[in-house]
Formats: structure tokens, C-alpha cells, sequence
């Protein structure tokens, strides 16, 4: 229905460990969308997640970053689609990608979980792969695919990053006002 909420989750790590790592920014992308709204992500016990709550085209918009690790997203991100009673054709999930060069995104509808474990934990919880994914590209790197994740961006990537999570907050946005066709067309290319 036109009127039901949207949710936006940005998946990451908690701490000070990972604050700043590739792993981080679809995190790091809901929190600027927040700051740029004039919000902050507040904690909420209920859902295990850090919430705000915007507008977009007069609809609304929640953003959550949860407070568990990477791999166990689905519980907090499951709790919130719950309690906000949010269709998992609204939820938009932010997620760094290793198989999109650093600085690219791509947003799609549906589809595997490519061996990135957040996807599967929301996954498994929410009994379905059905919601809109924006894949944030970090790039392989050289060496194991965790260890590159893990690692915090170079200085280059960094001068980037802004333009990036700017791109990605610009890209929920069009999903939430216009649909998955026009940010596809205006963000996958």
C-alpha cells in the first residue's frame, strides 16, 4: 500500500574497531542520509538498532543501523520490519559490495546473497530475499576478502567517500519518490 512505511538499513559493524571500514558503509550512508535530513540516529532497545525517522516526497522514511555484527543483522532488522509493520517491498537494505569497483553503486530488487552474510541473516529471518538492495562497491582489493572489508579506506577512497554516501542517500531517495526504474536508470550506469 501507498501509505505503509519504508525502511532504510544500513548494515556494519559495532565499535570503534570497525567504525570506518569498508564493511561500514551502508551504515555510514543511513547516518549521513539522517544528518542531511536534519536527524540523528537514536538507540532503541526495542529493535536493537540506532532509528530516525524522515521524509521523503511526503512519505516516511525510517532508517535504522543495527547494533549487531554483520552477520547476525537479520534479528534487529526482522525486529524492525515488525514493529514499524514495514512490507519487505519497502525495506531497503545499504551494503558494501566487493564485486563493484570502489565508488560505483548499483540498486536492484531481489536476488542472491553473493557470500555476503548480512544479506543471508536477513534473509533467514525475514523468510524472503524480496526488498531492494543498494550495493555500495568497496572494491576486491588484493589478499582475502575479509581482511580487504575489515580494513579502513585509503586516503584517495576517503577524499571519495563523501560523494559516494552522498550518491547513496540520493539513490534511497529516488527509490522511496519514483521507484526502482528511475534509480536504476539513474544509478546504475
Amino acid at each position: 500500500m501507498s501509505g505503509d512505511p519504508w525502511l532504510a538499513v544500513g548494515l556494519g559493524n559495532p565499535g570503534d574497531r570497525y567504525a570506518g571500514t569498508r564493511h561500514n558503509v551502508g551504515q555510514q550512508a543511513v547516518a549521513h542520509l539522517a544528518e542531511a535530513s536534519g536527524t540523528r540516529l537514536t538507540a532503541n532497545r526495542k529493535v536493537r538498532c540506532d532509528l530516525a525517522e524522515v521524509r521523503v516526497s511526503g512519505k516516511r522514511l525510517i532508517l535504522a543501523t543495527p547494533h549487531s555484527y554483520m552477520n547476525e543483522s537479520g534479528g534487529p532488522v526482522s525486529a524492525v520490519v515488525r514493529y514499524f509493520a514495514v512490507p519487505t517491498d519497502h525495506l531497503i537494505v545499504l551494503q558494501d559490495e566487493i564485486d563493484i569497483p570502489f565508488g560505483a553503486l548499483r540498486v536492484k530488487f531481489g536476488g542472491g546473497d553473493g557470500g555476503h552474510n548480512g544479506l543471508r541473516s536477513i534473509r533467514r529471518s525475514l523468510g524472503t530475499g524480496d526488498w531492494y538492495r543498494v550495493r555500495l562497491g568497496v572494491g576486491r582489493g588484493r589478499g582475502e576478502a575479509a581482511d580487504h572489508v575489515l580494513s579502513r579506506f585509503s586516503r584517495h577512497e576517503a577524499a571519495e567517500l563523501p560523494d559516494l554516501l552522498q550518491r547513496a542517500d540520493d539513490c534511497v531517495e529516488t527509490l522511496v519518490a519514483a521507484g526502482l526504474a528511475d534509480a536504476q536508470n539513474r544509478f546504475n550506469s
